[in-house]
């Protein structure tokens, strides 16, 4: 499940809400494939790689190194790699890695729209990943949703200056849509068919994955 967190301290005494959700391995699956596999020599070049076909061609890729988060919570979980064929190459590792991140993202909204009730209908990203155009089209493809990219991508620490600004009194809530600054919209292109396809593979790949690490001890 997704965590519900509350937030004390809240602005004029208003207690807010926020969930959570976590992934374990994201970027760190990108830093695999430069220092382990050694397919890339820069975390930048896994974009053009991925780039160079057009599907996995079937292959999957569950990156549960050390386990899995929300919303499986499997610390037995061990890491797997299904449907390498003879014509599996660097770029079917590269677009599938790129897709497992999609896929988990996939995992993680929809538990929390389980919890909401209530559809979730556009994902705005942030961080280092987020420069990566073919991650957020394949995102916005599996979910179905617009993905947004802000023009300030450390939405962290601006968020965190902004609270201060609020709390101060130096700017209003009102304020704060002057400061919604929005780089690039990727739209989905992928039909659901395809979609929930693809959804379904990952989600036996997973249980496929789940527990694996117990028949190892």
């Amino acid at each position: 499940m997704a965590y519900l967190l509350q937030l004390h301290g809240g602005l004029d005494g208003k207690i807010d809400y926020a969930l959570e959700g976590s992934i374990f391995i994201a970027g760190a699956l990108v830093q695999w494939l430069r220092d382990g596999l050694q397919i890339i020599k820069n975390s930048n070049e896994i974009e053009e790689l991925a780039k160079k076909v057009e599907d996995t061609e079937g292959l999957y890729i569950v990156p549960a190194f050390v386990g899995l988060g929300t919303p499986y919570w499997d610390m037995y979980a061990g890491g797997l790699m299904i449907g390498i064929t003879r014509k599996t190459e660097r770029a079917h590792i590269a677009r599938a890695s790129l897709e497992a991140i999609a896929f988990q993202t996939k995992d993680v909204l929809n538990i929390m729209e389980m919890e909401l009730n209530e559809k979730i209908k556009v994902l705005r990203v942030d961080g280092g990943a987020s420069m990566n155009d073919t991650l957020l089209q394949i995102q916005s493809d599996f979910l179905g949703i617009d993905v947004e990219r802000p023009k300030i991508l450390e939405t962290t620490a601006f968020g965190t200056y902004l609270l201060s600004l609020l709390g101060s009194k130096l700017i209003d809530f009102d304020s704060l849509k002057n400061f919604e600054k929005i780089e690039k919209v990727f739209k989905p292109k992928m039909d659901k068919e395809t979609r929930e396809k693809k959804y379904k593979i990952w989600k036996e790949a997973v249980n496929r994955s789940l527990g694996w690490r117990k028949f190892t001890m």
